[in-house]
């Protein structure tokens, strides 16, 4: 930087870039995008009218409380609506919490690897990472977890399921961790992939967060709502943190589009369920053929899966994207593969019964 060149913070220098899945080449031979947990169906039923309709007034600002939706997610999840806040998707929501709680000095737990995020929006706050290394069996260690919490810890992530590798941590270990926190350490609960959840010893977030002031729970319209490309998150808090991430919030930052389709989408939850449904039957199918091909696949509850590979990782994806399909590969570790069209799905299993199990 030269000396002329405006002063900048301290903080941002090598912030890693957030690296989206990669899109299926145009003109290419990639025909399936598997790289970015998106939903491969449409829109829900009545979203795309409700858009349209709503579309031919975008050039006025929205409502920046977004009322409705807010009275609707108040509705739906059984909560007052002063205990509800809403962001650019959850990592925006994620992002305002660590704004609200950390700064220089401060410590933000999560494990690693998880969202690929926590460490940007962590740094970008001047906070400092911990990052607490799954087990063995690609799950959040919870009791090296609560180990790792000092007088500086301000935040603590558990992703549940993890992103990347869809395991889940269960009720019991949930609970006996929460115990262990200090009440002034604010515990979120990221549930982008509640809804794809079939494990029932798996807690709902919003049930734990009614008697404990220290735990947020982040959702998301991205995945099973399909509404990626539209960016609305909410978080449930009680006041306190919901009223801080209110004033944190980007103003105008969630479009009318966004919370028209939103309401929309909550309002058709019959038909959400029906193709949640049939993701949760592809992805067992898709783990059971990996399976009887001889691969180790963590048990998931997200739309994707997750095959350890590390040096082997890049040209694993790398032979996918010959034979047509995006997967999203962290290089050293592994390839996270998202649960798409049956197309997609036959055409990932087939690279992967090719593909060697062994160096």
């Amino acid at each position: 930087m030269s000396e002329t060149s405006p002063k900048l913070r301290a903080e941002l220098e090598g912030i890693p870039t957030y690296k989206p899945g990669k899109p299926a080449a145009a003109g290419g031979p990639v025909a399936y995008k598997l790289s970015s947990n998106e939903n491969p169906y449409p829109p829900l039923p009545g979203v795309m009218e409700t858009v349209a309709a709503c579309a031919a007034s975008f050039n006025r600002y929205p409502d920046m409380m977004c009322t409705g939706l807010m009275d609707e997610l108040s509705e739906r999840f059984a909560v007052p609506v002063t205990h509800l806040a809403t962001g650019t998707g959850s990592v925006g929501v994620a992002q305002q919490l660590i704004q609200a709680t950390s700064g220089p000095g401060d410590e933000v737990i999560y494990a690693w690897r998880s969202f690929e995020a926590y460490p940007i929006i962590t740094q970008i706050s001047g906070a400092t990472s911990v990052q607490v290394p799954l087990t063995p069996g690609d799950v959040h260690d919870l009791d090296a977890m609560a180990d790792a919490i000092t007088e500086r810890t301000r935040l603590i992530f558990v992703c549940n399921p993890n992103n990347p590798t869809g395991t889940v941590v269960r009720r019991a270990e949930l609970e006996r961790f929460l115990d262990r926190v200090p009440k002034h350490v604010l515990v979120v609960l990221d549930e982008a992939y509640r809804e794809f959840i079939r494990d029932p010893e798996v807690p709902d977030g919003v049930e734990l967060y009614r008697d404990r002031p220290n735990v947020c729970v982040l959702r998301t319209f991205s995945k099973a709502y399909g509404l990626a490309g539209l960016r609305v998150g909410f978080a449930i808090a009680h006041e306190p943190v919901a009223a801080a991430l209110r004033k944190t919030a980007v103003p105008f930052g969630v479009s009318q589009i966004a919370q028209e389709a939103a309401i929309a989408s909550l309002r058709a939850e019959d038909e959400l369920i029906g193709r949640v449904g049939s993701l949760v039957c592809e992805r067992n199918r898709v783990v059971e053929g990996l399976r009887g091909q001889g691969w180790t696949v963590p048990e998931t509850q997200a739309n994707f899966v997750w095959l350890r590979l590390g040096e082997r990782t890049v040209a694993f994806a790398q032979a996918c994207e010959q034979a047509g399909v995006v997967v999203r590969p962290f290089p050293g570790e592994g390839v996270r593969v998202t649960v798409g069209e049956a197309e997609a799905n036959d055409i990932f299993l087939k690279v992967a019964e090719g593909f060697p199990k062994e160096k």
